[in-house]
């Protein structure tokens, strides 16, 4: 009997001995990287968000000056087409960021909504706090994308 459980015994710590060899730390995966396709299709909309950051002055200085109509304009043409690329790019970053791109696109168009009604209104500081925050906005969606992008527009 004290054989059959010394037999036993070691039965059982050569199978704990197995399996806790078997049970070793996990492959390490690499973080997840953008396909050189995706930048591609990221590429193709950054120059318009670019342009239009490039123009923040010129709807500052609309708003300064009260010319709503074409502070109307400015926010429905180019600030509206980069918008629309933004809402093209999310889908291209990676998952851990679409779900931040997706957010400052929503906000950047609150905000733009904020500047239309500021505008309709003639209410030039509303419209100037607004223009500020949706500018962030823009910087913020620009800080996502990838470095290549980055690089390829300087």
């Amino acid at each position: 009997m004290a054989r059959q459980r010394s037999i036993f015994s070691l039965i059982l710590v050569l199978l704990a001995t197995f399996l806790i060899s078997c049970g070793g730390p996990g492959v390490a995966v690499a973080p997840p990287t953008y396909t050189t396709e995706q930048i591609a299709q990221i590429q193709e909309y950054v120059p318009e968000i670019q342009t239009v950051r490039d123009r923040a002055d010129e709807l500052k200085n609309l708003i300064q000056k009260n010319e709503w109509i074409k502070v109307g304009n400015f926010i429905h043409g180019p600030m509206a087409e980069a918008r629309l690329a933004m809402t093209y790019i999310a889908p291209h970053l990676l998952p851990k960021d679409q779900t931040a791109a997706r957010q400052i696109t929503k906000d950047l168009l609150n905000h733009l909504v904020k500047v239309d009604q500021a505008a309709s209104n003639g209410n030039s500081l509303l419209a100037l706090s607004n223009y500020q925050a949706a500018f962030t906005d823009v910087d913020k969606f620009l800080q996502l994308l990838p470095e290549g992008n980055k690089e390829a527009e300087s």
